[in-house]
């Protein structure tokens, strides 16, 4: 990853993206679940900036992409803007190979929506759901799942 630099109170053009072979790529919010359930599971993931003058991030090989859900029962908004930023890149929406979603089952149907939104549109399957910060199980899950998700993407792939 690049490293960021900061001239004189400005962004140098080096640093308004960083780049990552992460085969994980998640967003999280200042709550913090998601990113604990990604520290839990203990596999190389890159975060997705909270802030919009962070530098970007850029994909460089296929990746799963974990998610919350926003909008409580309405599902307005379900999807943050740093999320729609980053998928807006086509670089990093054509490496994009699944979805994992976390939601709050309070929420109903809107549990996991914008994992559920965000395969429909980029046809991608949704690999997985678990809720808030995930449980040991979730965890196991995920982790071993991933594992055969990625030796079935190298069978199928040239």
């Amino acid at each position: 990853m690049s490293a960021d630099t900061v001239v004189a109170g400005h962004r140098s053009p080096a640093a308004t993206t960083r780049s990552t072979s992460s085969s994980l790529i998640y967003f999280s919010s200042v709550s913090g679940y998601t990113k604990r359930f990604i520290e839990k599971l203990g596999l190389d993931a890159a975060r997705i900036p909270l802030h919009a003058n962070d530098p970007a991030l850029l994909a460089t090989r296929p990746y799963v992409l974990v998610l919350p859900t926003y909008g409580g029962e309405k599902g307005e908004r379900s999807i943050l803007p740093q999320v729609i930023r980053f998928l807006n890149n086509e670089g990093n929406r054509n490496l994009l190979r699944g979805v994992i979603g976390a939601g709050n089952t309070n929420f109903g149907t809107t549990y996991c929506l914008a994992a559920d939104k965000i395969s429909a549109k980029c046809g991608v399957p949704v690999l997985y759901r678990f809720e808030l910060m995930g449980t040991s199980d979730d965890v196991l899950h995920v982790r071993q799942g991933l594992e055969e998700f990625w030796k079935q993407q190298s069978r199928s792939r040239p």
